[in-house]
């Protein structure tokens, strides 16, 4: 599990930080990768990466302004072109249907994959053995979500050495041991594999909130997260100025982490207002009140460690 974030920047895009779009990539838990918002050029930004379109698996839309949904009528396109058979799933507010309805309609495109678009409200949006993906509502100028993105607690290790004590070798049997499941062994034994499981491993909690003043969901979505991503539009001497435009500034970002008691926290949608030189500030700003705060920039890659 690795956070690739592709844009990080508010508003219009600027030479070093392009409009917002983040990748979850699952390559080990599933063979796909999650992206989270497709602002314009986000196409561009991913041929600068190891990303492959065709492994897109699922979009989630925060809001519909248009730094954030301007990329996806050409990265649905392209995905065609680029080997994209399999089906992709777009999730996001009410009217992120007939956006992608008209968009490709008026352009004439047609896709050679199967194209699920959901509309959502509040709640679990997406759910199978090994996700489970929630929203809340945040506090933005137009409706606008949060998402928290739950991997599933995995089986522990099978603990070999007490099977070998056991009298049970390695070959089929490990697998449906490893399952849990009850075998009977050729002597008649009966064994469960439950019996032969180390403690289980916790999943990781990964939380990507879209555009938002500071509120009460943005913290229970983050509560506990191995990593929250949270804008910080505004240093933290605006919060007037942030409070107007309906965002958040780097003080009331680590604030929210504070509050959620989230392990890790990355700054996004930074304003262009803020040259390069005073990047570093920003991320002090947010660290003063969270330390595991760090600033985003385009193309930086983050590993979410397994939990022991």
């Amino acid at each position: 599990m690795e956070l690739l974030f592709l844009g990080t920047g508010a508003g219009v895009p600027a030479k070093l930080r392009n409009v917002t779009s983040i990748a979850l990539k699952l390559l080990e838990e599933r063979g796909a990768v999650w992206l989270f918002d497709c602002g314009e050029a986000t196409q561009h930004q991913i041929l600068h990466t190891s990303l492959k379109p065709r492994r897109i698996e699922k979009i989630f839309i925060t809001h519909l302004h248009g730094d954030h949904i301007y990329g996806l009528p050409g990265l649905l396109g392209s995905r065609s072109f680029q080997g994209g058979e399999s089906l992709l799933t777009v999730y996001g507010p009410k009217g992120i249907k007939e956006y992608i309805e008209v968009s490709l309609s008026v352009s004439r495109t047609h896709l050679q994959y199967p194209l699920e678009v959901m509309e959502i409200e509040e709640g679990v949006v997406f759910e199978d053995d090994g996700f489970r993906v929630e929203a809340m509502e945040l506090d933005h100028a137009l409706p606008t979500f949060g998402y928290r993105v739950i991997e599933k607690d995995k089986p522990g290790v099978l603990q070999v050495d007490q099977l070998r004590e056991q009298g049970v070798g390695p070959g089929p049997l490990y697998r449906r041991l490893k399952l849990g499941e009850t075998v009977l062994l050729e002597d008649g034994r009966e064994i469960h594999g439950q019996d032969f499981l180390g403690p289980s491993i916790p999943g990781r909690v990964v939380t990507i909130l879209g555009d938002t003043r500071i509120c009460s969901n943005a913290v229970e979505l983050g509560k506990c997260a191995d990593v929250l991503v949270h804008e910080a539009t505004f240093n933290r001497d605006q919060e007037d100025m942030a409070r107007e435009y309906f965002h958040s500034t780097t003080k009331q970002a680590g604030e929210t982490a504070l509050r959620a008691d989230a392990k890790r926290l990355f700054l996004t949608h930074i304003s262009s207002r803020y040259a390069k030189e005073s990047w570093e500030e920003l991320e002090k700003e947010a660290r003063d009140v969270f330390p595991e705060t760090y600033i985003a920039r385009d193309f930086l890659e983050y590993v979410i460690p397994i939990k022991k």
